[in-house]
C-alpha cells in the first residue's frame, strides 16, 4: 500500500473517525459530550480557585502557562480562565493541564482512564483555531473520546482484572489520551481518512506517563492531560503537513500495543461495532462517569462509606480503628506505602489516600462538597490547611487499607468498597458500598452536573457568568462556526 493508503487497525479507527464528521454523531451521544464539556470546563475554573494551590510555590497549572506565555507564538486559541491568546498546542497544554488538575474528571471503566481531560483540550484548540461549529466539536470530542476508550479497554486483561497499563505503573490517561486527542484535533483541522490514520500513527510516538505520583506524590501528574492535549494537536498538525505513520503502528510487532502491552492485549474491544456506530449503545466513550468528589475515582467508596456511617450516627471522635476494604489494584494506589497514605506530602498528594479521604468525611463540614449530590467532600478538604489538620491526621492513623474479595471481584466494572469501624465503647459498625456514587448503578443526573459545575465556576466566574457557560455549552449542538472561541471568552475570571 501506498503511504496514502494505509491499511490496519489505525485505518479502521480513522474511518469511524471520519465518519462522526461526515455523518454525524447519534443525538445522545452528542448531547453526552456536551454534558463532558460543561464538566471539564468547570474542573479547569474549579482549578483557577482559591483552594487548589500546593502547600509551598506555584502550581502546576501555573507553571504551565507561565511555560506556553514565555514560548511565544501567533495567537490561536484560548486558555481557560486567563483569557490569555496562545498557538494551538500550546493552549491544548494548558487547558489540559487545568482539566487533570484537580483530579475532578470522568473516568472510564472498565479502563480507569479519565478521556476527556485529554481529549477535550485538544479539540477546543482545535476548533477554536478553524472557527468550527459547535457540532463539529462535538463530534471530534465524541470520536477522540471513543478511540481513547477503546484503547484503554483493550488493555484490560480479565485474569488480572486491571488495565496492564495500570499493572505496569504506565498512565493510560496520557497514552491513550494523545491518539483520542490527535483524533479529535485531525477531524476539527480537516484531515482526510488516510491522514487520520498517519495521526493516529504519529501519537503512538508521542503519549507517555508513568503512575509513582499516585502514590508517593509530586505534581508532574497534572501535566499529564495537558502534555497528551498538546501532543495530539502536534500530531494531527504533522499529519497535515504530511509525516506519515505506519500503517500497523497499533497491532504490529513494534506497535503501541504490545510495546505498551506486551503480549497481553486483545483486539477485540478495541474493534467491535467500529462500522455499526450509529448505534449509540455501541459506543464506549458515554460510560465514562463522572466524579461527585475532588479526588482520586478510587477513594470515592471509602468517601460513600464514611458518610453513610457519618450520616448513621457514627461520630469521629468514637473510631478506635478503621478498616478500609477495596480491591488489591486501588489498594496500591491508596493504601500504600502506608505512612505517606496516613500523612499525605501535599494537598494533591492527599486526594489518594484512602485513610485521609475517610478522616476526612468523617470530619468534613457537612456543608461543604459534593454539590453535585449533597454533602462530602469538596475543595476545602483538599487545602494546605485541611491536609495539615490534626485531627484528620490522627484519624487517618487509625484507618488501616486491605484488599477486599468481594471488592475484587467487582473491579474495574465497579469501584465498591466495606468500611469496618471499630467505636471506643467497643462496637463494630459496618458498612459496604457496590459501586460509589456517580457510578453505573448511581449516575449523576443533568441537574446535579450543573450543580458540579456551578461548585467549580461560581467562586472564579459569579453566579451570572457561570450560567452563562451552562447555557453556551448545552447550546452547542446548533451553535454556529466561531460558537468555541465565543464560549471560552466567557471563561475568562476577572
Amino acid at each position: 500500500m501506498s503511504a496514502a493508503e494505509p491499511e490496519g487497525y489505525a485505518a479502521r479507527l480513522a474511518a469511524f473517525a471520519a465518519a462522526c464528521r461526515s455523518d454525524g454523531t447519534p443525538r445522545e451521544i452528542a448531547a453526552d459530550a456536551a454534558e463532558r464539556v460543561l464538566d471539564c470546563l468547570g474542573n479547569s475554573l474549579g482549578a483557577l480557585g482559591p483552594h487548589t494551590g500546593e502547600a509551598a510555590g506555584p502550581s502546576p497549572q501555573a507553571t504551565a502557562l507561565a511555560v506556553a506565555r514565555a514560548a511565544g507564538g501567533a495567537g490561536e486559541a484560548t486558555a481557560v480562565g486567563s483569557g490569555v491568546r496562545l498557538p494551538a498546542d500550546r493552549a491544548a497544554l494548558v487547558n489540559g493541564t487545568l482539566a487533570h488538575a484537580l483530579d475532578f474528571d470522568d473516568t472510564h471503566l472498565p479502563s480507569v482512564l479519565h478521556p476527556t481531560a485529554a481529549v477535550l483540550p485538544a479539540a477546543l484548540a482545535a476548533a477554536e483555531a478553524t472557527g468550527a461549529t459547535g457540532a463539529a466539536l462535538l463530534a471530534a470530542l465524541a470520536a477522540g473520546g471513543e478511540v481513547c476508550c477503546r484503547l484503554g479497554t483493550a488493555s484490560y486483561d480479565p485474569e488480572l482484572r486491571n488495565s496492564v497499563f495500570f499493572e505496569k505503573g504506565l498512565h493510560a490517561t496520557s497514552i491513550c489520551g494523545t491518539v483520542g486527542a490527535a483524533v479529535a484535533a485531525g477531524l476539527l483541522y480537516g484531515l482526510t481518512e488516510a491522514e487520520l490514520a498517519h495521526a493516529i500513527g504519529i501519537a503512538c510516538s508521542m503519549g507517555a506517563g508513568v503512575i509513582e505520583a499516585n502514590r508517593t506524590g509530586g505534581s508532574v501528574k497534572r501535566l499529564h492531560c495537558g502534555w497528551a492535549a498538546h501532543s495530539g494537536v502536534c500530531a494531527a498538525q504533522f499529519a497535515a503537513g504530511g509525516i506519515t505513520g505506519p500503517p500497523t503502528v497499533l497491532e504490529g510487532r513494534f506497535g503501541f500495543l504490545t510495546a505498551f502491552l506486551d503480549e497481553r492485549w486483545t483486539a477485540e474491544p478495541l474493534l467491535a461495532g467500529l462500522e455499526a456506530m450509529g448505534a449509540a449503545g455501541n459506543w464506549q466513550y458515554p460510560r465514562t462517569v463522572f466524579k461527585p468528589y475532588p479526588s482520586n475515582h478510587f477513594t470515592h467508596p471509602g468517601i460513600d462509606c464514611a458518610l453513610a456511617l457519618r450520616r448513621a450516627g457514627l461520630r469521629a471522635e468514637d473510631v478506635l480503628s478503621a478498616q478500609l476494604g477495596v480491591a488489591a489494584a486501588p489498594r496500591r494506589t491508596i493504601g500504600e506505602p502506608r505512612a505517606e497514605k496516613t500523612r499525605p506530602r501535599t494537598p494533591y498528594h492527599a486526594k489518594f489516600s484512602g485513610p485521609y479521604t475517610v478522616a476526612a468525611a468523617l470530619l468534613s463540614d457537612p456543608g461543604e462538597g459534593g454539590a453535585a449530590a449533597g454533602p462530602g467532600l469538596g475543595h476545602a478538604d483538599f487545602s494546605p490547611a485541611a491536609f495539615t489538620d490534626p485531627r484528620r491526621l490522627a484519624l487517618a492513623e487509625r484507618v488501616e487499607v486491605v484488599a477486599d474479595d468481594t471488592c475484587d471481584a467487582e473491579f474495574p466494572h465497579a469501584f465498591s468498597a466495606v468500611l469496618r469501624v471499630r467505636t471506643r465503647g467497643g462496637r463494630l459498625r459496618q458498612t459496604r458500598v457496590a459501586g460509589s456514587l456517580g457510578g453505573p448503578g448511581a449516575p449523576l443526573s443533568r441537574e446535579q452536573l450543573a450543580g458540579k459545575f456551578r461548585l467549580n465556576a461560581e467562586p472564579v466566574l459569579g453566579a451570572a457568568r457561570a450560567g452563562a457557560v451552562v447555557a453556551a455549552v448545552r447550546a452547542l449542538a446548533t451553535a454556529p462556526r466561531g460558537a468555541v472561541g465565543a464560549l471560552l471568552a466567557l471563561t475568562r475570571t476577572g
